[in-house]
C-alpha cells in the first residue's frame, strides 16, 4: 500500500469498512447503535462540544470493532487451533470494543442528563 496514490488507499479504507459491514453482525450492530446516537444527539440539540464527543466515541467504537475483527481474522487464519494465548490474545481486542463501548454510552448518559437539566 506504501507509495500508492492517496484516492487509491482511500479505497482500500473503504473496502474495508464495506467488508466489515457484509461479514460482521458486531460491525453491524454499533453502526446502527452510531445512528440511533446521531439522530438522539440531533434531537436534543446539546451543542458542539457534546455532539463532537458523541461523533468522537461513535468514530472510536467502530474503529475499534472493524481492528478486532482484523485481528481476529488473522489470527484465525494463521492459527486455526485453539490455544489458550490466541483466546487470551482475543478477549482482550474485544475487551477494547466493549471498554470503548461502556465510554460511549457514558458520554450519551452524559449528555442527556447535561440537556436535561440545562447544564
Amino acid at each position: 500500500m506504501k507509495r500508492r496514490p492517496f484516492r487509491e488507499r482511500i479505497g482500500f479504507a473503504a473496502t474495508g469498512i464495506a467488508e466489515g459491514w457484509r461479514g460482521e453482525p458486531s460491525f453491524r450492530t454499533q453502526a446502527i447503535l452510531g445512528v440511533v446516537a446521531i439522530i438522539v444527539t440531533a434531537a436534543l440539540r446539546p451543542g458542539l462540544v457534546w455532539a463532537a464527543i458523541v461523533a468522537l466515541a461513535i468514530a472510536l467504537v467502530l474503529a475499534l470493532e472493524l481492528v478486532n475483527s482484523a485481528f481476529e481474522a488473522m489470527i484465525d487464519h494463521l492459527h486455526p487451533d485453539q490455544a489458550d494465548p490466541i483466546r487470551r490474545a482475543k478477549d482482550m481486542a474485544a475487551g477494547a470494543v466493549l471498554a470503548a463501548s461502556a465510554g460511549a454510552a457514558v458520554a450519551g448518559v452524559l449528555m442527556v442528563a447535561a440537556v436535561a437539566s440545562g447544564w
